[in-house]
């Protein structure tokens, strides 16, 4: 039996996962559950991890894992939890043309151009030409939209379980909703992985590491080039 505050907090992972395919950092459960402080949070998390709802994931920071969801919140979803690190698209909601060739699906993997680096710390250089094309399962990926890939370098979207070295599978277009991680091109030459959000007339480009503070731009300053849809990390 969970309390009250568990069931909450399992429904809210569960909701940012199925719609990020990351799970929400700890200042985003806290201000969910309305608490003053993350250590409520650590403690609804151990509590869950016990009864073997969700799974803390050994060397990467603060991710999660949920292993199955109790019998109330399977009926409202629809069926199981989708379990493990599997970044997925949002669907029903307003996309835009592709502006690449379209993935090739060769059997199940489908093989995707890597654009170069992106910075999720301080920002690079703009994405650069494709140089090779890596395989991805054709499962991450949505029917009909253009895809690229890009190696992560830096440690700013570690909270949302996004390590330096990892290749993150990008869904290209030029819209973006509040939540979403996001490729943004800033002032025409800077590109960063961070997640996006619009308050008025300004973006705030959020870090996912309280090292790093949230950069607040006029929007014509920031282009959203792709939202994350996967993640692929090598061992």
């Amino acid at each position: 039996m969970l309390t009250k505050k568990q069931l909450d907090l399992l429904e809210f992972i569960h909701r940012r996962m199925q719609r990020d395919g990351v799970p929400p950092s700890f200042d985003e459960m806290k201000d969910e559950l309305d608490l003053r402080s993350k250590s409520g949070i650590h403690r609804l998390i151990t509590a869950l991890e016990e009864r073997g709802f969700i799974r803390r994931l050994a060397h990467k920071a603060r991710a999660l894992e949920i292993v199955k969801l109790p019998d109330a919140l399977e009926q409202k979803f629809g069926g199981a939890a989708k379990t493990g690190f599997a970044p997925r698209v949002i669907e029903g909601d307003k996309v835009d043309p592709p502006a690449r060739a379209q993935p090739v699906d060769t059997g199940g993997v489908t093989e995707l151009p890597m654009m170069g680096r992106i910075a999720a710390g301080t920002p690079i250089e703009a994405l650069s030409d494709v140089s090779h094309h890596v395989s991805v399962p054709a499962m991450m990926l949505a029917a009909g939209r253009a895809h690229y890939a890009l190696e992560v370098k830096g440690d700013s979207m570690i909270e949302a379980g996004i390590n330096d070295g990892d290749m993150v599978i990008i869904e290209e277009r030029s819209t973006a909703e509040n939540g979403d991680i996001v490729v943004a091109l800033v002032e025409g030459y800077e590109a960063t992985l961070k997640r996006f959000r619009r308050k008025g007339n300004m973006i705030a480009l959020e870090a996912a590491n309280p090292a790093y503070e949230t950069r607040v731009l006029p929007e014509g300053q920031v282009k959203v080039q792709g939202r994350l849809v996967g993640l692929v990390r090598v061992y």
